[in-house]
This record gives structure tokens, sequence and C-alpha cells, in this order.
């Protein structure tokens, strides 16, 4: 068997890529024993990383902001090759190169028949819903790898339909397993349509996803908020107007200075609880941006929640905020009826779709996110230059199959 190489955590602000074993047809221990369910994975298949990237959620991770473990693996944006099905895999087959969704979903359960794949019941004995290479989410192994295990593989895996065409749009269709559908996830529940106008806070990677699908989306003005000016002209590049927070004016005024009024049809947080306070010298105030979009957002608005939160962060700024426990004016919410929609995106319920806009040529999403290929051993240094908020959005290629640019 070939060797296997992942990136692992190592301590805050330090990855590195170690050997593993190549992975089996087998579910983790953490799985098995907590559900008592069998370790043999028949359903399951083991792929080829074709692309992996570098998210906003692993960063949380690397900066020793979650409980993640040192020797934690990485990685749960994976397209790849499959090299094995077990047995019991019928609808996929050695040779085709499909996009995984970063929810690990049995397809049997009460919330995945209901479409609720990001909170399957059977993959995680901690909580509802799993994810490779992340902490808390099932141990299982990470996809920033030359192989993984993908199990389910019928219900999770999504064939590319031209093998010649998929590695040809392979820097698009690499963002299928999370941001694309994550950011349109978090445009689609904020009520974006004809028309709309949307405030998008953040614009690292799924915030300028976010932007892009509130464009295919129909919107009339997408406003992206951020502190950082290469990500803001990055957001301007593919035709969104852009509000600086570092600037002391009030988001809503300078919301005014773009759409004519105060306030937004729809808007979205993308950024989660490492979020700033507004100004050029902010400290961290992580209720900021969920406060900022009931704000902003127009009475009986929706508000879309991709941004991560967590249960536990041990670099908090404050006690309350170690638990996932935030300033939120919630009061404001309930008196404007807002509705909010949060947790993770369940993949599947967009990913074959968003699939044909990037085949067809309606979606450009590599384009709006600056996909940048690196190498496997490049990881730790795409690592610092994401956490140094650069505008780009790191595509890791284990086994240089991806075209150049």
């Amino acid at each position: 068997m070939p060797d296997n190489r992942v990136v692992v955590y190592k301590s805050p602000g330090e990855v590195a890529v170690e050997s593993i074993d190549y992975p089996k047809l087998e579910l983790p221990g953490d799985v098995v024993e907590g559900l008592g369910i069998k370790k043999k994975a028949p359903h399951a298949a083991i792929l080829k990383i074709v692309t992996t990237n570098i998210c906003g959620s692993d960063q949380h991770m690397v900066r020793g902001r979650t409980t993640a473990p040192v020797g934690q693996s990485l990685g749960h944006e994976i397209t790849g090759e499959v090299v094995e099905a077990g047995e019991d895999v019928l609808f996929v087959n050695q040779g085709d190169i499909c996009s995984v969704p970063f929810n690990i979903a049995c397809g049997r359960c009460r919330m995945c028949n209901e479409g609720k794949t990001g909170i399957c019941l059977n993959v995680n004995p901690a909580r509802p819903g799993a994810a490779y290479g992340y902490v808390d989410m099932g141990g299982w192994i990470g996809g920033q790898a030359e192989y993984v295990m993908v199990p389910f593989a019928d219900f999770n895996l999504l064939k590319f339909p031209d093998r010649d065409q998929a590695l040809e749009k392979i820097r698009d269709l690499t963002m299928l397993s999370d941001i694309f559908p994550t950011g349109y996830h978090g445009a689609y529940t904020a009520g974006v349509s004809t028309g709309s106008t949307v405030y998008v806070a953040g614009a690292g990677p799924v915030g300028l996803a976010a932007a892009h699908a509130a464009q295919l989306l129909g919107a009339s003005a997408v406003i992206v908020g951020d502190m950082i000016p290469e990500r803001l002209g990055q957001a301007r590049s593919f035709g969104c107007e852009t509000v600086d927070l570092r600037n002391d004016a009030p988001l809503a005024d300078m919301i005014e200075q773009i759409v004519g009024e105060p306030e937004v049809d729809a808007a979205v947080d993308a950024v989660g609880f490492e979020a700033r306070g507004h100004g050029k010298d902010a400290g961290e105030q992580p209720a900021t941006v969920l406060n900022d979009v009931m704000g902003i957002a127009r009475a009986g608005a929706s508000l879309g929640i991709p941004g991560l939160y967590v249960t536990g962060d041990p670099g908090a700024p404050d006690e309350n905020a170690k638990v996932g426990q935030l300033g939120v004016r919630i009061g404001l919410g309930w008196a404007k009826s807002h509705s909010m929609t949060t947790g993770q995106c369940p993949v599947k319920q967009y990913n074959r779709k968003l699939m044909n806009m990037i085949l067809s040529g309606k979606a450009d999403i590599a384009k709006a996110v600056n996909a940048t290929t690196i190498s496997l051993d490049e990881a730790p240094q795409g690592y610092q230059e994401f956490d140094s908020g650069v505008a780009r959005k790191f595509v890791i290629d284990p086994h240089g199959m991806a075209p150049a640019a």
C-alpha cells in the first residue's frame, strides 16, 4: 500500500505534514465505540485527493481558538478520485472524480431523511453532525492529505459527469465541498432574491462566496464589509460594493451612502466568533457582527449566519465567550421580527445545482475567492499566509493533478 501524508495541528500557529497509515474501509474508533456500530465499512470508498482546501474553520483550530488536541488531522474540503470502493458501494466506481461534502452523513437517520445532513445522528457520538479533520466531530481523519476514506459513499459523493471537464474546472469545483454551498446557504437563508440589497460581513473566502452567491440569486447591490484592504479589493474585483470597517463611521451611515437608506433587505454573517469591533484599533468583540446584521437589516428580514460559532474557545476575550455565550442584542432582533439560520450548511442541498452552474459557466467561484494552488508540502506556508489576511483561497494539490491557472 502507498503511504499517506496529512496536515496536522502541532501548536498555536503551527502545522506540519506527517505520515500516517493508508486509509482502510473502516470507521473511526470514536464512532464505533460511541454509537455501537460495526467497524467494517463496506459502504465506504477510498479517494486519492485531487484537491483539498484550507478553510477559515481550520484556521480557528490552528490559532489555538478551539479545544483541538495536538496531532489533530486537518482538512474537510475534499475533491478526489475513487481508487477503492467497498463491496456495498453500487453507484460510484474506481476512477470517478467526486466532490465530498464536508458534512459526514449516514443517509439513513431521521435528520438525513429530512435533508439536514449537517446534523446526522449516526456519525458522531459527541453531538449531531460530523466533519473530516475537525475537533469534536467524530475522530474522522482529515482530507488535507494524499488519500482519505469517505463512508456511506453512494450517499455522500457527488460524481462529476465528465473527468476531463472536471479537471479543467477543478479550481471551481473544489469549492463545492464547503465554501460555495456554505456561502450560498448564507445568502439563500438570508432571503436574497431578485432586486435585494445585501450586506455580507467578512471578505474571507466564505464571505466572498456568499457575495457571489447573492449575485447569482439576483441581488441588485451586494455590500461587503471587512477591515483588510486587500480582501475588500478582491470583493470589488467581481462587482461588489465595500465598506471599510476600520472607519469609525456608523455602519448604517456607510450603507446609506451606497444604497440610499441605512438598511438592507438581507444580511449575512460570514465572520463568526473571532469578530472584532469597528475602528482602526478595535479589539476582539465576539458579538459585533451578530449585532451589526441585526442593526442594519430591515424589519422582517432574514439573517444568514454561516460564520462559525463554537461552544469551547480557550482564547476568548472573556469567560462567557469561552463557552460561546455572547452579548447578542436579541431584543433588537426580536423587535424587528428577524429570523436567523445558523449551523453547518447542509451541503447536499446545494452542491449538485451549484456544480451545474459551474459546468455551464454561470458561476465563477474560483475567480471570486482568488483560488491559489499550492502543494501539500506548502500547506504550512499557506496557513501562515492565510492567517495574515491575504485575499486568497489556498487549494492544495497533493498529486499535481490540478492544471495551472
